[in-house]
């Protein structure tokens, strides 16, 4: 999932676009204002607004509740366990993070203005500016060589009665307000907005910890050890965002064609020869964004969003409700289903994670891929929706925390996922899928492929008038989950290309980069060749079944 907060674009060459809710409208900013604005760009042809009225009907198709007992939308082939859906999410806030928004103005540079506002993947969402900056000196313990860990609120329950360190994020816990002692310290709020994605960051905080742990057993100097971690595990989430995240999501072909012979679309690297209608980039050029990823094909993550989890012992079955999971973090909630507004951060008994939320791993995640069978949860793992044009119906009516709504009272429109992602894009001009398919040289998907799909949104509210207008011009994020959904639930086509080339552009200009560094390996892993999400958790929770599921498959007998 992404957040739905941003409400306009610094577009290099364009301006800033920002929304009266219908248009889209360019301003030209000043030189200052333009270096204090995330640099998107766009990648392929701008296109024409689409109807809100049929937009709204297609949003509603989206979200509309599945049919059945219990509901069920489809699963990817082969499916995907559930945590990588959330995983999506913290990646997207790495690759968009404003990393000078919280800095004193005085103290940004114009240099550190554009690489702080540059797409790369190179974790500065968890590292911030590092530790001897002095403002992000605050996420990190006292020997500024790890990073701050949380403790959960012991709460009545059996075996929840307390304090477990090292399960909830570090928060402020101080200020005059509840939702001032809350927030999360952590670079970006954003990875608190909804519980799974917290528990992320707060996996990578363990994994960095761990990595330190490792690096000063086996005698790295404590001057370097810093700089020596943060290398080692950036290389490693690249290595797993290469071998484990994407294919997984993208088609693997697209994936392995661009990792191997490198972009043909988004940002090329000069040849001295250069032609067509295609970016270019010279060596060491600051990456941009491409609205086109941003705004459309890397919100994917959006129909891979399940209704409910089996999130532990105490929340099992479907008791891990999208709801609850948006309830318990610092940013849409208040950690108190019971209030009058669970979005209201003032109210609620806690100020941090109860004991009873904390994550089991095991049913986000397969640790039988690293031959840990007896890691296996008793009723199987949560898998993925599969990516298509369906999303969970809860979507339907988004909490206004998620997106910076709290205290005001939208058309219920508005509240809706789908139509927002819809809106967003007549706002920047975004190119139809048509458009965009013709611009890589690809076979547009038919009309039938279009209206039709394949166990997707059903299309049928929509006037014989309204299916020719969106059959020739489709929505590019509507188009890019059709292609997604008739390949069994793998972005190809127009999306798998984007997310790919995004992805490879985005490793390439991070300060640390195995596209760089092509002869690199892993070595936290089981061979040289191998490191995944499964890798990294073993590693944070010492590959212990007590750490990765701390509430344990049976109430503790009491003493």
């Amino acid at each position: 999932m992404k957040r739905h907060k941003r409400e306009n674009y610094y577009v290099v060459g364009e301006g800033i676009l920002t929304t009266d809710g219908k248009t889209g409208i360019c301003e030209r900013p000043s030189t200052e204002a333009s270096l204090r604005k995330f640099r998107f760009s766009r990648l392929g042809p701008k296109g024409e607004a689409v109807d809100p009225g049929l937009l709204e009907k297609v949003a509603t198709a989206m979200t509309a509740a599945p049919t059945g007992t219990p509901p069920v939308q489809p699963v990817a082939d082969p499916p995907v366990p559930a945590g990588f859906t959330y995983l999506g999410q913290f990646v997207d806030h790495d690759l968009t993070l404003d990393n000078t928004a919280t800095a004193l103005g005085d103290r940004v540079t114009v240099s550190e203005l554009l690489q702080g506002r540059s797409p790369a993947l190179d974790l500065d969402s968890l590292y911030g500016r590092g530790p001897e900056d002095a403002d992000d000196d605050r996420f990190y313990a006292p020997d500024k060589l790890k990073l701050r860990v949380g403790i959960t609120a012991a709460i009545d329950g059996a075996g929840t009665n307390v304090n477990l360190n090292g399960y909830d994020l570090p928060r402020v816990t101080q200020g005059s307000t509840k939702a001032e002692r809350q927030r999360a310290l952590i670079p970006d709020a954003r990875n608190d907005e909804n519980l799974v994605v917290a528990q992320t960051h707060l996996a990578f905080i363990r994994f960095h910890n761990a990595v330190v742990d490792r690096l000063a057993d086996q005698g790295v100097p404590g001057q370097i050890l810093f700089r020596r971690a943060r290398g080692l595990v950036v290389r490693h989430y690249q290595w797993m965002l290469r071998t484990d995240f994407l294919p997984r999501l993208v088609d693997p072909a697209i994936v392995e064609d661009v990792f191997t012979t490198g972009r043909k679309f988004f940002e090329i690297p000069h040849s001295g020869n250069d032609s067509g209608p295609y970016q270019h980039s010279k060596a060491g050029d600051t990456p941009t964004m491409p609205i086109e990823f941003s705004v459309a094909a890397y919100r994917l993550g959006h129909s891979m969003v399940r209704a409910a989890y089996d999130w532990n012992r105490i929340f099992a079955g479907r008791a891990g409700t999208l709801a609850l999971l948006f309830t318990f973090s610092g940013t849409s909630g208040n950690f108190d289903p019971f209030g009058p507004d669970p979005s209201d951060p003032e109210t609620g008994l806690f100020e941090r994670l109860p004991t009873n939320w904390a994550v089991d791993w095991r049913r986000m995640y397969d640790f039988a891929e690293a031959g840990r069978a007896d890691l296996a949860p008793p009723a199987g793992i949560n898998n993925a929706q599969r990516i298509d044009t369906l999303l969970v119906n809860p979507l339907a009516t988004l909490p206004k925390g998620s997106f910076g709504g709290v205290g005001t009272n939208p058309p219920p429109i508005q509240l809706n996922l789908a139509f927002r992602n819809l809106v967003r894009a007549n706002m920047v001009n975004l190119a139809s899928g048509q458009q965009f398919a013709k611009f890589l040289g690809l076979e547009p998907l038919t009309r039938e492929q279009i209206l039709g799909g394949d166990r997707g949104a059903v299309l049928d509210a929509l006037t014989d008038g309204e299916k020719d207008a969106f059959a020739e011009r489709t929505p590019l994020w509507f188009y890019v989950l059709r292609e997604a959904e008739l390949n069994g639930g793998r972005m190809t086509g127009v999306g798998g290309r984007i997310v790919a080339e995004v992805f490879h552009r985005a490793m390439e200009g991070s300060r640390v980069s195995i596209v760089r560094e092509p002869g690199w390996r892993p070595s936290l892993g089981p061979d040289e060749q191998t490191f995944r999400m499964v890798d990294l958790l073993l590693l944070a929770f010492e590959g212990r079944k007590e750490l990765l599921a701390p509430l344990g498959d049976e109430a503790p007998t009491p003493a």
